[in-house]
């Protein structure tokens, strides 16, 4: 079995490094320079991301509401409970700082092309894949704040006025006219998907280029120290295993999916998007000097999911494989 080389892991760290040795570029302009190329570069991401959605797959996907209902409630309900159920053992402004970086974690939405992507490569329900994937991240610009808001002093922004309007403005705008574009400019944006691609990641390195380096700045990390680094990488692969397990046990003896649409819940529900972190980061944690520090579970848990979950879907593959082949 080949396991793919992920490059764009290895230019998350390169970044984080990056930040560390520089982290006065994030300076220029008086700080401008990187919120203008934020600003801008999340809104061409999600004007891109409406030229690739699909009206057809999003209406074939629409049919199987239960697998929906159960995947955006793995998404937004079992993970935030998950992590409630620590919040009364919190005993000092360390424990809490941690707490909230793996609540932000949980709050977030599922991520979309890899989710897609790997139940392809499982054969599970890909419209089913598609459209959640999809929704996912549009039912977070909503449930998001919400589910931060009882955890977070905005004392710089106002939910209703900065943060809803700035995650319209980045996300449910530019969405919405890619959609309105799509007949004219889909082709385009299927022909030159995988150079879009890497804009977006381009984009994604910048914003976590930005926010370590203002931690860096602001001395956050020498402040926790390397014990709660360590409890952190594991608590995010104790905690992604956790969710995993939950998801397989539910959609397998409770729910009984079939094959198809349970690896489409295990891989949907159990994963949570790098890139809409990356923006609502910026909104939820406006002018925090701890934003390297909240965003880093949701690093280390992107890269987990992504190598743990190839290594399930290229499995899920080859069993489909031997089925066929048993059945000729």
């Amino acid at each position: 079995m080949k396991l793919k080389f992920d490059g764009f892991i290895v230019a998350l760290i390169a970044m984080i490094i990056l930040a560390y040795i520089y982290p006065d570029l994030v300076q220029a302009q008086n700080g401008q320079l990187f919120e203008t190329i934020s600003t801008i570069g999340v809104s061409l991401i999600f004007f891109f991301y409406g030229l690739k959605l699909s009206f057809r797959e999003i209406k074939d996907g629409l049919k199987n509401w239960k697998l929906h209902v159960c995947i955006q409630l793995f998404t937004f309900a079992l993970f935030p409970l998950i992590i409630l159920l620590f919040r009364p053992f919190i005993q000092n402004a360390i424990q809490e700082q941690f707490w909230l970086s793996f609540y932000f974690l949980a709050a977030l939405p599922s991520t979309v092309s890899s989710s897609v992507v790997m139940v392809s490569i499982a054969r599970g329900n890909v419209p089913a894949a598609i459209f959640n994937a999809s929704i996912s991240g549009l039912i977070g610009v909503l449930v998001t704040p919400l589910l931060m808001q009882s955890f977070i002093q905005f004392e710089e922004v106002s939910v209703l006025g900065d943060v809803y309007w700035g995650l319209i403005k980045e996300i449910i705008i530019p969405v919405i006219l890619g959609l309105l574009l799509q007949p004219y400019l889909g082709k385009w944006a299927s022909k030159y998907s995988k150079q879009l691609s890497k804009f977006d990641k381009a984009v994604i390195l910048s914003i976590v280029y930005s926010s370590f380096a203002e931690s860096f700045l602001s001395d956050v990390f020498h402040k926790v120290g390397t014990i709660y680094l360590s409890a952190l990488f594991i608590a995010v692969i104790v905690f992604f295993f956790l969710v995993y397990g939950i998801v397989y046990l539910i959609t397998l003896y409770v729910l009984k999916f079939n094959r198809e649409d349970q690896i489409t819940a295990l891989f949907c529900g159990s994963k949570k998007s790098l890139t809409h972190g990356s923006v609502f980061s910026k909104f939820l944690f406006a002018g925090n000097p701890n934003l390297g520090l909240y965003f880093l579970p949701l690093m280390v848990f992107h890269a987990f999911q992504i190598f743990v979950v190839t290594i399930i879907a290229q499995r899920y593959a080859n069993q489909y494989n031997e089925e066929i082949l048993t059945k000729k």
